[in-house]
């Protein structure tokens, strides 16, 4: 299935298939039993979807919206709900575009058309996004009462949800993050974030932790699918190494 494709099926399906069709974007989320290429997980996948909690010193955007993907798969729609809206809360485009697809589906709650619309602003704020066909869809089949009254909600949730602000929020996260980690890799150290070592499996011991330096390139490589798009971010790249200083060119 292609992306077109992909995008025109959203409107016909659930919201949870949007969910599980956006879920491969979270960057260090491992599921039990990973679906086929081009299929949509089950809830028993979701369900199953293996979210460390260490990512959360990183990445928050990210974490939460494992949990919420994972909530959902378990039936638990008000914990998938808040942990969404956290997400959200924390720039996470996929967690705010599945919020307003829920609101417009009217999955496990009424519809309201402006408050997806709403949700489908934010998720669609960024440059070339991924989620612009879904917020011009929507809108174009929305009445004039709809588009004013998510005009209304709008002026509220930006100042939480909008990338000026939560983006910011969770670049300041990823940035004390990854200034922890990157002075551990410098020293040559080893790092086990909680829920999460050796790139998948849980703790057994410490001796079994990744190198700093391997966490740095993997929580790098998952911050480019929470903050793609937005031009605020910078990513920490492979560390260099330092070369002494030449004695001859600093005496004492």
């Amino acid at each position: 299935m292609n992306g077109q494709d992909r995008m025109q099926g959203w409107w016909l399906g659930s919201a949870i298939a949007l969910a599980l069709a956006v879920l491969p974007m979270a960057g260090m989320a491992q599921t039990a039993a990973t679906p086929k290429d081009g299929a949509v997980p089950s809830n028993e996948d979701l369900a199953s979807t293996n979210c460390a909690i260490g990512e959360e010193r990183f990445l928050p955007g990210d974490y939460y919206y494992c949990l919420a993907s994972q909530e959902y798969g378990k039936g638990h729609i008000a914990n998938a709900q808040k942990f969404f809206t956290t997400a959200a809360s924390w720039a996470s485009k996929p967690a705010q575009y599945v919020l307003g697809v829920m609101a417009l589906n009217g999955d496990h709650q009424p519809v309201n058309r402006p408050l997806a619309l709403a949700w489908l602003a934010l998720a669609s704020e960024r440059p070339n996004s991924n989620f612009r066909q879904a917020y011009d869809t929507a809108r174009q089949s929305s009445t004039a009462q709809d588009r004013k009254a998510a005009e209304a909600l709008l002026a509220g949730m930006r100042p939480t949800y909008a990338d000026a602000t939560a983006a910011v929020r969770a670049e300041r996260r990823y940035a004390d993050g990854m200034a922890m980690l990157t002075r551990v890799a410098e020293k040559g150290g080893w790092y086990c974030p909680a829920g999460f070592t050796d790139l998948a499996k849980p703790v057994v011991n410490p001796g079994e932790c990744p190198p700093a330096q391997d966490m740095v390139k993997v929580v790098d490589i998952a911050a480019v699918n929470v903050f793609d798009g937005w031009i605020g971010h910078v990513q920490v790249g492979p560390l260099q190494q330092v070369a002494a200083p030449d004695a001859k060119s600093h005496p004492d």
